[in-house]
């Protein structure tokens, strides 16, 4: 049995969508399991006997922690809970960088001890670090159907975007096979990509342009605090767009195709597949 938490998210949706068309054995945690009906099951990271329940028969567990202050805390209580139910094996979605940074308000810092308690865990282990999603471009929705310009908050820095369904992918080899035990992997697109080169490319495949316009970070700061935003995730944000902005985030891996045996798929190949949220 496999036990997929954030089963209702990006990644965990597509790997619990993936398991059971794989034949596999699954379970989806979620605080709401009426909406994956017979595979749901009622779970809260902050509710240890919830993760009793959830993991009770489960030998391999996906844990996929949702972004937060929390998350360090949800990690730690799974890798407990797993422990307590003797499970076998723990597949970590983590993130890009993870370890590079001890700062609190730099997200490459919140999935170290999360990332700690699985490797020290006694279980068999493998660690996913993904890039940016090919889509978080869903946030530019609006202003493309709207022929208005895409904010941009990283000038010419790029990332290696990789396409969450690559990540899905991985992640179920990871469960299902013992090959990627004992392995941290970085999961990126085949190429690093700019916000403006994200824009030129949704543009070509709609056929229409899709234009950018730079926005100061001071700009971007006091426009989120206006709108009520927390002040700590608006800088986690500031720091998340100066560490792009500034190349941090522009290496690539190549460990999607070591494990997928076929090259990433490219952002261009993400915007293809979804080019109806855009028109």
């Amino acid at each position: 049995m496999i036990l997929v938490t954030g089963a209702t998210g990006t990644i965990g949706s597509e790997v619990l969508r993936l398991l059971t068309a794989k034949g596999e054995p699954v379970r989806a945690m979620t605080r709401d399991p009426s909406k994956l009906s017979a595979y749901g099951v009622a779970g809260d990271f902050a509710d240890p006997a919830s993760l009793d329940r959830a993991l009770d028969g489960a030998d391999t567990v996906l844990a996929l922690t949702a972004f937060g202050r929390a998350l360090a805390d949800h990690d730690l209580a799974l890798v407990e809970a797993a422990g307590r139910a003797g499970t076998k094996k723990i597949v970590k979605i983590s993130a890009f960088g993870t370890g590079e940074t001890a700062d609190e308000k730099d997200v490459r810092s919140w999935h170290h001890h999360g990332e700690q308690a699985v490797r020290e865990s006694g279980m068999a282990w493998t660690i996913l670090r993904p890039a940016g999603f090919a889509s978080n471009a869903l946030m530019w929705a609006h202003a493309v159907r709207a022929g208005e310009p895409i904010p941009n908050m990283t000038g010419r820095g790029g990332q290696g975007v990789v396409d969450p369904r690559d990540v899905a992918r991985v992640a179920v080899e990871a469960l299902t096979a013992s090959a990627h035990e004992g392995r941290t992997y970085e999961l990126t697109g085949p190429e690093v990509i700019s916000v403006p080169e994200q824009a030129e490319q949704l543009g070509r495949v709609l056929g229409r342009r899709a234009e950018t316009v730079e926005v100061p970070l001071e700009a971007a700061k006091d426009g989120m605090l206006a709108s009520g935003a927390d002040p700590f995730f608006v800088e986690v944000a500031m720091t998340g767009f100066a560490f792009v902005a500034a190349g941090g985030a522009s290496r690539l891996s190549g460990d999607v195709a070591a494990v997928l045996g076929r090259p990433p798929l490219s952002f261009a190949d993400w915007v293809r597949d979804h080019r109806a949220a855009f028109e």
